[in-house]
């Protein structure tokens, strides 16, 4: 992996992480652009990066965050129920990741899959907000500290079909916060919190995996960069999506999954890449690592 395409990659990663658009489907498909191909070390790539995208987070929500821990001190009890609900939240993703992971990453981790399911979510999200708007809920809510343990269950019930790349954690979980009755904008920042300890897990448990293979592989460099362009561009994505959801919903990233859906098939039917460069081998006296397996989200 070159510098330029592991800035594209973090680029990629941080303006969809936190957006329901599904951060690892595109990573897949600017992979498939690229011509990167897919390996262990590519797909913890992907995983790896998303820690710029939760230092973004945590420092946008510092505040959210210190209350949290000030709760577990004992110093807030306001932090207490929402240090409950994000343990709640996460179990579930835990329990099925650590079941299912390597059947996901083997089986769903390709560019057909994203394809469909981006289709497929573009869908639900223009049924979704047209149901709500004739309801006439508009952006209203609960706030998150009214959000029950069972609240925080459904959502985390829902962050497991996102698990299936091209679904969308941030979309499974604001849409899950949006069904328990939490405001727009309290359903986004609780789709946030949950990603840093969702996303945190998955980085540290990918970094521990394969992250040997993925020095031998892609280098220091390339992965250094990327976190930092991840980083960079979240703090960018955030800031826009917050703004934009709390004024006009979500109908424009459904429509947005659905024109990217109908792009990708033109792709695959043509077989178009940027480049046909296939993934590296480690060096030969580098010692082989056991091919494993294979995949905010």
């Amino acid at each position: 992996m070159t510098i330029l395409q592991s800035i594209i990659l973090g680029i990629v990663e941080g303006l969809t992480e936190y957006l329901p658009v599904s951060s690892t489907g595109h990573l897949i498909i600017t992979r498939y652009i690229l011509g990167l191909g897919s390996s262990d070390a590519l797909n913890a790539f992907d995983i790896c990066i998303q820690s710029g995208a939760i230092l973004a987070v945590l420092g946008l929500y510092f505040q959210r965050v210190q209350e949290m821990w000030d709760g577990v001190m004992g110093r807030n009890k306001t932090g207490v129920p929402l240090i409950i609900n994000m343990f709640v939240g996460v179990l579930p993703a835990v329990v099925l990741g650590l079941l299912c992971e390597s059947y996901i990453k083997s089986l769903l981790f390709n560019e057909t899959t994203v394809t469909i399911t981006w289709a497929l979510g573009g869908i639900v999200i223009l049924l979704y907000s047209r149901a709500r708007e004739k309801s006439g809920k508009g952006f209203g809510g609960k706030p998150l500290e009214e959000l029950t343990w069972k609240g925080a269950l459904k959502v985390g019930l829902m962050q497991c079909i996102a698990m299936c790349p091209g679904v969308s954690r941030s979309l499974m979980t604001m849409l899950g916060g949006l069904v328990s009755g939490l405001s727009v904008s309290a359903a986004v920042e609780f789709s946030f919190l949950l990603g840093l300890v969702t996303l945190g897990g998955a980085t540290c448990h990918d970094a521990i995996k394969h992250g040997s293979e993925m020095v031998a592989v892609i280098g220091w460099a390339p992965m250094l960069v990327g976190t930092f362009t991840a980083w960079l561009s979240s703090i960018i994505a955030v800031k826009w999506m917050v703004g934009y959801l709390n004024k006009h919903g979500l109908s424009i990233f459904g429509w947005y999954r659905i024109a990217a859906a109908i792009v990708m098939v033109f792709f695959i039917w043509h077989g178009l890449r940027i480049s046909d460069n296939e993934t590296p081998e480690p060096p030969a006296s580098e010692t082989p690592v056991a091919a494993a397996p294979t995949g905010e989200e």
